[in-house]
């Protein structure tokens, strides 16, 4: 099977020529394009979800082998989460070579966080298929080494860390409220306020209602020292 040029051209993004590369293309694959003759990347991104699930978590253990499990715990969460998993597709450019349907592509298929973590991780279920799992490791940590290197130490969630800060000071939980919507219906920004009982309050914007949130709620902790 021949690769487009765009797809070989990925394959030296990423440092690794594929034996099968029907696999790659599998990977590739959104299910808004997918036919009986040509399947799409869900299995494969189930399969990638636990390959890098394994590779970081050894990884971890390896680079602090002082580190309790509720150290670790918060750091592999954050590691292996859609948004950082779609951070290194952004990188490797991944939704250039994106196969997707014609609606997928309208609405901003190629930008969406999610759609582009499910395709990170198949490539990585392509990988492991094709050359092994020391194949995989290798293409994980090439990528991941320094998030591993630089991941926070209490890399808790923002909005369960913000959370819990409220519930500590008896405080009901924060509000998050829409503030703002700007841009075509096709990719919206939105700006969401973090809002707590006693008063404090903190403005985010992103592409999404969740990063908003996330943002919002990281800078609050920030302001009231969380």
């Amino acid at each position: 099977m021949k690769l487009s040029a765009d797809t070989k051209a990925f394959e030296a993004r990423i440092g690794y020529s594929f034996k099968r590369p029907e696999l790659l293309l599998r990977a590739l694959t959104h299910p808004s394009v997918s036919s009986p003759t040509r399947p799409d990347n869900q299995r494969l991104e189930f399969l990638g979800d636990r390959v890098l699930g394994l590779v970081i978590a050894e990884a971890l253990m390896a680079d602090d082998k002082a580190a309790k499990e509720g150290q670790l715990a918060p750091r592999y969460n954050a590691l292996v989460r859609k948004e950082t998993c779609a951070d290194v597709a952004r990188e490797i450019d991944i939704g250039a070579v994106l196969k997707l349907g014609r609606s997928e592509m309208m609405s901003g298929g190629r930008r969406k966080t999610a759609l582009l973590g499910d395709a990170m991780e198949a490539v990585i279920a392509a990988v492991h298929l094709d050359g092994g799992f020391e194949a995989a490791r290798a293409f994980i940590l090439q990528f991941w080494a320094s998030r591993i290197a630089s991941v926070e130490s209490d890399a808790r969630d923002p909005k369960t860390a913000l959370q819990e800060w409220a519930q500590a000071r008896k405080q009901t939980p924060p509000k998050y409220v829409e503030t703002a919507r700007s841009g075509p219906d096709h990719a919206p920004v939105f700006t969401i306020e973090a809002q707590l009982a006693s008063g404090e309050t903190a403005q985010a914007t992103a592409p999404s209602k969740r990063h908003a949130e996330q943002a919002a709620a990281r800078e609050l902790l920030e302001r009231v020292g969380g």
